[in-house]
């Protein structure tokens, strides 16, 4: 089939008009701290605000939707990292039908517990989700399922623009719109639209540095699968792109960055703090991407693709942001074994209003204890100056801090 026989206007708008049956109005969100960090006017697609916590139900219910009855009754089964695990779960259960859902065994325990909690039945299986997909074509061959592809389907792809068609009856003069791609159908789906409705618009496809095979794809010309994966954009570690919907991005897509793991983190933090939203790393590609793209004047979109992150996740990116953005951090300083010793070191850090955190006091780091204790202090300030303030005033009592690996 060629191109101008997939992925029509007339395709986006039935599935524009179907997808509401499942989908909240996610309006856009005016970013006031991504404005002026970037200069330009940034607005946020919260698809993390949806029923099941990301865009993919899009796409799962408008594929499920095209099924014949016959296709359905034999069962559903797809794979996933998460978040189309729980779409196509949703779906399923929408429609009456069974669904099995094949997810990768580091897929996080809440995208388990709550796509069992739509009615699936889970199979966890293999490391990443290439190896889910196998296995979930092994068993619909097998067991006689119908399959529903996460990424690599062009109705899927269809549901997904349904995102476009949204932004452009909000914002009809976007310049920019920045898509997470993992797989790709997203990007596909959204950026074909973009093409069709606004020629001039810009779509820039983001990605893991540590998953980055659509990149990798277009360098190469032809689709290409990495050796492996490194990521903590778990929803986004793909080996492998679509086949199928490839040429919409190669043609469609005007850009691909990459963003490294470091910078989602940060994203994580500047989410919760200035907008008190919850978005998972690979949703978050989008706004972490801001920074690399010359936005001044320009008017911007950030999809955020979904918000399904479990506490344990949560709690290990909020530590180790704030470690980045220097507000927590650990320092080493040596001291007489002396009475009053630690008072004064605590009363220096309390005159530069630093928050001690965790005290770790050794008496053995030397075999003369008169001479010198350490003792590891783990503070919170209020960013980098606050830090190098009370770095000073040790320094200048004369306490020669060394700053050591946080471990909170």
């Amino acid at each position: 089939m060629y191109m101008s026989e997939m992925l029509t206007l007339e395709k986006f708008e039935e599935a524009a008009e179907k997808v509401k049956e499942v989908t909240l109005e996610t309006k856009l969100v005016y970013s006031e701290y991504l404005s002026e960090q970037t200069g330009g006017k940034i607005y946020l697609k919260p698809e993390n605000m949806q029923f099941t916590g990301a865009y993919k139900v899009r796409g799962a219910y408008y594929k499920i939707s095209s099924l014949s009855d016959e296709e359905r009754a034999r069962g559903l089964i797809t794979a996933s990292a998460g978040n189309h695990a729980q779409g196509v779960a949703y779906a399923a259960r929408k429609y009456g039908v069974k669904a099995t859902i094949v997810m990768p065994k580091s897929t996080p325990l809440m995208k388990v517990n709550r796509t069992k909690g739509y009615g699936a039945n889970v199979v966890l299986w293999g490391d990443v989700y290439d190896e889910a997909c196998a296995y979930a074509l092994e068993l619909a061959e097998k067991e006689g399922l119908t399959f529903i592809h996460p990424f690599d389907d062009l109705t899927v792809a269809t549901g997904q623009g349904s995102i476009a068609m949204e932004i452009f009856k909000e914002l009809p003069l976007v310049d920019y719109l920045l898509v997470p791609i993992g797989g790709g159908g997203l990007a596909a789906g959204v950026s074909t639209l973009a093409k069709l409705m606004h020629p001039g618009v810009k779509v820039i496809g983001v990605e893991p540095a540590g998953a980055a095979c659509m990149k990798a794809s277009l360098e190469k010309g032809e689709v290409t699968t990495l050796p492996a994966v490194n990521t903590i954009a778990d929803g986004t570690a793909v080996k492998t792109p679509g086949v199928n919907i490839f040429p919409y991005i190669r043609k469609n897509i005007d850009d691909i960055v990459t963003v490294e793991d470091e910078d989602l983190i940060v994203s994580f933090l500047d989410m919760v703090e200035n907008h008190k939203m919850i978005v998972e790393n690979s949703g978050l590609l989008s706004v972490a991407a801001l920074k690399q793209l010359d936005l001044k004047g320009k008017k911007a979109v950030a999809i955020l693709s979904g918000g399904n992150m479990d506490v344990i996740t949560m709690s290990s990116i909020v530590q180790h942001g704030l470690i980045q953005r220097d507000r927590i951090f650990t320092v080493s300083v040596l001291l007489p074994d002396r009475p009053g010793q630690l008072s004064a070191v605590a009363d220096v850090i309390a005159r530069e209003d630093g928050n001690v955190i965790k005290l770790e006091h050794n008496q053995f780091v030397a075999t003369n204890r008169n001479a010198a204790v350490e003792l590891k202090i783990t503070l919170e300030a209020y960013g980098a100056e606050h830090k190098a303030r009370i770095l000073k005033a040790l320094e200048e009592t004369g306490y020669r801090p060394k700053l050591i690996r946080v471990i909170l």
